[in-house]
């Protein structure tokens, strides 16, 4: 019974992987159809996209020796079958950039013809948009569960046959082996594209908004066409790594716990299957959601976006509880039954939904944390910066608040398979999570355009509505994306802590305390690295465009033309060199503490990086999005208006903000689910080190 379980569940993972990349395919294939008329428009957001596709292609140059360095490593270090490790990692993280590429066409494709629909009017611009962001989201879920459909089929028909004993002596390595492919993509992706997308937005608003006093996304500012191309090799490639490697990371953590628990081999097989199945289910959910998104007429962006997110997560709540009770039946996992375990998938669910609308309120506009940034900026930068620092800091503890109630519940209800099952709900649906919050940066990519052709200010008035939205979205997907690591990352921990052979832990012992110590510390060297680079990049770029400026004043009045190649080539070249460092840090650190401290200092190094890092991130994602739409509202007449000097403080808020919410605070939650990764991955080679 327990074979024909994992078979029926390999078997719909597949079917729904399959359906969400061939719908995916369907929705590029639509997206490609639609017009663009206006010569200009087409031009110039062909510039965005070559930009785009050839940073994307230099990084992953960049990237393949180190992937090949690390799956060599792997090969070396395992024996026998365990061996294969290094191919799975491979095959992570080709999946991964697979994934960032399939968006990154999408996106870039999408964002004039989301212009070129603005003119028609609201709806059909949020459905264009949206539906660009649906490919990034389909991808993303479509190869993650096909590439593990490929590990676990390899583990139980090529290496094992019908022995379930397989899946913990060979499977689990190969299945983190995966996850820590898609986590090395997703960290370098993320902190690359982060660098590029906030030196190009720094140099363009601080040079052309505070000293040229032109608009934003103005075609005469040489760095304009680098900060459109920016947005999607951050927020459309970055994300989609991002959440990529959640997801992988949730479903292969709550393998690990099912296989591991304590029950008999028949009902650990279920325990690995249910996961499977609920994955599945979370893709049926998404593309009914995203079938409702821009349909209808005379509904808000946000409510459509909200309709469509709402059913996806109604669909897989309902829909579970079946899962759930044929599955495990009168079974029991410890002293829990299937609807205590049920009700911890509903609570990560609820959770998820919660973390979104926190982020809502903190990020939103016209809602008191941002109203109140609008008023703060009345009395200049100073007031501003400390109001927001401020709001980012009360996000972080209500957020942890949500965290921790997920966590002491889920696991009063079901123990630690119910704290995996809890996560795997927050991350269920992430087809249309991810899809809502690719949208952002289309429809901001969409207006950049709209401004740079100089088509009618009406057109720039619909995707600034777009946008609006959009800018709350990324946010919210920020939101996910730190709920979802901080849950993932326990998960992983306690993983490390049963591979290591570790029983218990003592806080008091110093060995413990000074692996806690330094991982709270690493966030924010991680951190300092990635604003670092991002101000070291944005010097560059702000000397740049000065230096066009003044050596081709006719810019200004139209007569020059701004070499753009030229900001495009910074932004590459200073993303690409200066994203290693962040990275080595990632992925060193808990090598070496783990062989020169031991397994004990490893276990208080990834406590102390899990804590201090949600945390952080938080704080500098909604900070970050606060200032950003409190910029917004001034530019849309709140307060003085846009030109005043409340707008340049909200300016300054905003550029202070660009590297918190879109480089380190993101980065974050990648490298928190990486150092745990990379443990769990090495506990076997510490075990025996140390013993």
């Amino acid at each position: 019974m327990d074979v024909n379980i994992l078979a029926c569940a390999l078997f719909a993972v597949l079917i729904m992987s399959l359906v969400s990349l061939i719908y995916g395919i369907y929705k590029t294939r639509w997206i490609f159809r639609q017009p663009v008329e206006n010569e200009k428009l087409l031009r110039i957001s062909g510039y965005v996209s070559n930009g785009a596709m050839t940073f994307l292609g230099r990084e992953y140059r960049v990237l393949i020796p180190f992937v090949l360095m690390v799956a060599v490593f792997l090969a070396l270090a395992n024996r026998g079958q365990l061996g294969f490790q290094a191919l799975t990692f491979t095959l992570g993280a080709a999946c991964s950039a697979l994934a960032g590429f399939i968006g990154m066409k999408v996106a870039t494709a999408s964002n004039a013809r989301t212009t070129s629909a603005a003119e028609k009017g609201l709806a059909p611009a949020l459905l264009l948009s949206f539906t660009g962001g649906s490919v990034m989201g389909l991808s993303v879920v479509g190869l993650a569960l096909l590439g593990l459909f490929a590990v676990l089929s390899a583990v139980i028909i090529i290496f094992t046959g019908r022995q379930t004993q397989a899946m913990t002596d060979i499977g689990l390595p190969l299945l983190t082996g995966f996850s820590m492919g898609a986590s090395s993509i997703a960290l370098f992706t993320r902190v690359g594209g982060g660098i590029y997308t906030k030196a190009a937005d720094i140099g363009a608003d601080l040079v052309g908004k505070l000293e040229a006093n032109i608009p934003e996304d103005d075609p005469r500012n040489p760095a304009t066409i680098a900060d459109n191309v920016g947005d999607n090799v951050g927020d459309v490639a970055g994300m989609g790594a991002d959440l990529f490697e959640s997801y992988v990371g949730t479903i292969v953590g709550c393998i690990i716990l099912g296989q591991t628990a304590i029950v008999s081999p028949e009902i650990r097989t279920e325990l690995v299957a249910l996961p499977l199945l609920l994955s599945a289910l979370g893709v049926v959910g998404s593309i009914i959601g995203i079938r409702l998104v821009g349909r209808g007429s005379g509904i808000s962006p946000q409510a459509s976006l909200n309709r469509g997110s709402y059913t996806a997560a109604l669909i897989a709540a309902l829909g579970a509880y079946p899962l759930f009770w044929y599955i495990l039946g009168d079974h029991r996992v410890g002293q829990a039954g299937f609807n205590q375990i049920y009700l911890s998938f509903i609570v990560g669910l609820v959770a998820g939904v919660g973390i979104g609308m926190l982020t809502e309120y903190f990020t939103g506009m016209n809602r008191g944390p941002v109203n109140a940034i609008v008023k703060a900026c009345e009395t200049g930068p100073a007031t501003t910066i400390i109001t927001g620092i401020g709001i980012g800091m009360r996000s972080s503890f209500l957020t942890i608040l949500i965290i921790s109630a997920v966590l002491m519940l889920s696991y009063l209800m079901a123990g630690l398979y119910g704290l995996g099952i809890s996560a795997l709900g927050m991350l269920c649906t992430l087809g249309i999570q991810l899809a809502v919050d690719a949208y952002g940066p289309i429809a901001d990519n969409a207006g950049g355009l709209a401004e740079m052709a100089e088509l009618p200010p009406e057109v720039r008035s619909v995707t600034d509505r777009l946008d609006a939205v959009g800018n709350t979205t990324a946010a919210i997907g920020k939101g996910f994306a730190i709920g979802s690591a901080a849950l993932t990352a326990v998960i992983l921990f306690v993983a490390f802590k049963e591979q290591a052979g570790i029983e218990s832990i003592d806080l008091t012992d110093p060995t413990v305390l000074v692996g806690l110590f330094l991982g709270a510390a690493i966030p924010y060297l991680f951190s300092s690295m990635a604003m670092g680079a991002i101000g070291r990049a944005a010097f560059a770029m702000i000397q740049e465009v000065r230096r066009q400026f003044r050596e081709k004043p006719g810019i200004l009045s139209g007569k020059d033309a701004p070499d753009y190649n030229r900001c495009i080539d910074i932004s590459t070249s200073s993303a690409l060199t200066e994203m290693v460092a962040p990275g080595l840090v990632a992925a060193l650190a808990p090598i070496a503490v783990g062989f020169l401290g031991g397994t004990r200092m490893l276990m208080g190094l990834l406590a102390g990086t899990t804590v201090s890092g949600v945390i952080l991130s938080i704080f500098m994602a909604n900070s970050g999005g606060a200032w950003d739409n409190a910029k917004k509202s001034i530019e849309e007449g709140a307060s003085e208006g846009k030109g005043s000097a409340s707008h340049k403080a909200s300016i300054v808020g905003d550029t202070v903000g660009d590297p918190f919410k879109d480089t380190a605070g993101p980065s974050l939650n990648i490298l928190i689910k990486m150092m745990a990764i990379i443990s769990l991955v090495i506990a076997p080679l510490l075990k025996s080190y140390w013993n």
